[in-house]
């Protein structure tokens, strides 16, 4: 019989309660047989799953024979992150390219080798026919993410060799995919704007004069303009979210999914979806949702004892979303410092004073002072806290007049570049489809007839 609205909610909400009673795992199981949650053992570092070429990410350095907490340093394939921004921009040009080239082949390219890829990349800067009309302007959402997903996936129907997962069609599919991630996600804000927001709709294409910082700039604004240092901003911003090591959940994700033998898009998808969390690749908007809450509690930005008022409230769960937390502060394995954070806040600063946002930019900087004295008091922490890369991304993206829908998608169109070389890294380097081992914890029930229960 069919149920009602209320019958039926009042049933699944049954079903739930039903679900969360058997399937609630004692905590203590957990330290009985030494799992490790989240593979992290007690100490918070990851428990060793593989190996890669592709991104170091250091947090120590060894002092008389002892490792000992550094400021943090990340490398693309051997090479520091810092050298590859300042190279960039000492020779007047834009870097992603660049590091695309180098996390997919292993090695900083030449002057052709990076001309004929970067044309390669403005050559594959196109959707199939009707695409954006079909697919991207037919369901529009708030949730860019989950479009990128259905984007992603559909695309795979327009690919005649979608399931080859040989070496070299791979490769062609995940520059296909890097070329063209930053057009669905810009693409796709515009249909929510247009449909779901009664703005106005335009869709410019790319140019293949421009970088792919230049082009998410041109396409997003209306009028097609930016700033030079806006555009070395946003460039700095992918270099720092291409990458950052094979422990990630996102990459991770992408090494399990490819490890099944399944196909580029599938597994592009799925990587997608881990990011889209807000425990990983969401994180910079509640860091400006939480400084949108501190501008209007706290009426005087340059007074110390209301600023450490407001954090302190925070940590005691007393403020914001009550969770606890200072956003953007800490890392997973960062201690001293984040480089990310260091490199980008330079970037931050220089646009803050072309557009006049020191106000804002010194609040940020105030805090970055002060959360981690507040938390480890509060915390009693043994050990340091840093701002990480969060912190002042998303006020990066305010500045540059991002809007906060695609502040996750533009991180995705960046890691696009990562999960594809760490995808021809496990198909290359791989072979064995990694399953790891869950221990049952519960006993053997007896079967009753229906009749019975």
């Amino acid at each position: 019989m069919k149920k009602s609205a209320s019958e039926l909610s009042t049933e699944l909400s049954n079903l739930a309660k039903l679900c969360q009673d058997n399937s609630t795992i004692d905590s203590s199981l957990y330290q009985k047989y030494d799992v490790k949650r989240g593979l992290r053992d007690k100490e918070g570092k990851g428990v060793l799953t593989g190996l890669t070429q592709i991104a170091t990410v250091l947090q120590h350095e060894e002092v008389d024979g002892k490792l000992v907490p550094a400021d943090g340093r990340l490398y693309y394939r051997g090479v520091n992150v810092n050298d590859l921004i300042a190279g960039a921009r000492r020779e007047g040009r834009f870097g992603f390219e660049e590091t695309v080239f180098l996390l997919l082949f292993g090695k900083l390219p030449d002057a052709e080798e990076l001309s004929n890829f970067t044309d390669i990349l403005a050559t594959q800067r196109k959707l199939p026919k009707n695409f954006v009309r079909d697919v991207i302007m037919k369901v529009p959402t708030a949730d860019i993410m989950s479009s990128l997903v259905r984007c992603i996936m559909t695309l795979s129907s327009y690919d005649k060799r979608a399931n080859d997962t040989s070496v070299e069609n791979v490769t062609r599919q995940c520059i296909d995919l890097i070329a063209v991630t930053p057009l669905l996600a810009v693409y796709s804000y515009h249909a929510f704007r247009h449909y779901r927001l009664d703005k106005p709709l335009y869709i410019a294409p790319p140019r293949e004069d421009l970088s792919i910082a230049e082009n998410i700039l041109y396409m997003l604004r209306p009028n097609g303009k930016y700033s030079p240092l806006e555009a070395q901003l946003l460039d700095a911003a992918l270099t720092l979210h291409a990458e950052h090591g094979g422990g990630n959940n996102s990459t991770f994700t992408m090494h399990v999914v490819t490890s099944s033998g399944t196909d580029t898009y599938s597994a592009m998808a799925a990587a997608l979806c881990s990011l889209k969390g807000p425990k990983h690749g969401g994180a910079n908007i509640k860091v400006v949702q939480m400084f949108d809450d501190l501008k209007r509690t706290v009426s005087d930005w340059s007074d110390d004892a209301q600023i450490e008022e407001y954090l302190t409230g925070l940590l005691r769960k007393k403020g914001f979303d009550h969770s606890g937390l200072i956003y953007g502060m800490g890392h997973a394995v960062y201690t001293i410092s984040d480089p990310r954070c260091r490199l980008l806040k330079q970037y931050v600063k220089e646009l803050s004073e072309e557009l006049g946002y020191q106000k804002e930019f010194a609040l940020y900087e105030k805090v970055e002072e002060m959360a981690p004295r507040l938390m480890a008091q509060e915390r009693n922490l043994l050990k340091p806290v840093s701002a990480n890369v969060d912190f002042y991304s998303g006020f990066a993206y305010r500045m540059l007049k991002l809007p906060t829908e695609l502040f996750t998608p533009l991180f995705a169109a960046a890691r696009v570049a990562g999960w594809s070389a760490h995808r021809l890294e496990e198909l290359i380097s791989g072979g064995k489809i990694i399953r790891p081992a869950y221990l049952s914890v519960i006993d053997e029930q007896p079967y009753h007839p229906l009749s019975e229960r």
